[in-house]
């Protein structure tokens, strides 16, 4: 984790956020932020990379104190205060094999009462082809593993149109429900 020890908030649930470079993981947190993260709320930003070739610690240290590899995360920290100055902001890089599960992994260390995540926009047919991937061979994209298997309530966000039109929010029980805000 980056930024010292989770705290406990009192009343306050954890969102976590999960970003990357993406303009949907932008969309995604903003999303949370105008329509999920409530005042006594902390918001958990997570990142998650490659595990490195070696595994001393010394190394992980330093790519955690590298300026650079922390960029995004200060990045998208910044967008919450500027959003929602009075809510704590934790960032959190998680290196995994898989994405998917090393994101619910850190979704239930961090205590996550909501996950959320950009989600690209694909075409039918690809939807189609990872559906049946998915339902044959445990395969399908990182935000549908984790939108299915996760143990807090989890949500794929993206944007209906670059031009506005509100977001589509695909959960558990809901696939691309429109949100007009």
């Amino acid at each position: 984790m980056v930024g010292g020890a989770k705290e406990a908030t009192e009343g306050g649930r954890r969102i976590m956020v999960v970003v990357d470079r993406s303009p949907e993981a932008k969309a995604a947190l903003q999303w949370a932020l105008s329509h999920s993260v409530r005042s006594d709320d902390t918001v958990v930003l997570v990142q998650t990379v490659r595990p490195s070739c070696k595994h001393g610690k010394g190394e992980r240290l330093q790519r955690e104190r590298d300026p650079k590899g922390l960029e995004l995360l200060h990045a998208m920290k910044s967008i919450c205060r500027a959003n929602k100055p009075e809510v704590q902001v934790e960032m959190a890089v998680v290196e995994g094999e898989e994405r998917g599960p090393a994101i619910l992994e850190e979704a239930r260390k961090q205590g996550a009462s909501l996950l959320v995540m950009g989600q690209k926009h694909s075409s039918m047919a690809w939807r189609l082809i990872t559906a049946w991937a998915g339902n044959k061979a445990g395969g399908g994209d990182t935000v549908d593993y984790c939108v299915r298997n996760a143990a807090c309530m989890a949500a794929a966000v993206r944007r209906k149109s670059s031009r506005g039109g509100g977001y589509l929010i695909t959960t558990k029980r809901h696939k691309d429900f429109w949100l007009l805000a």
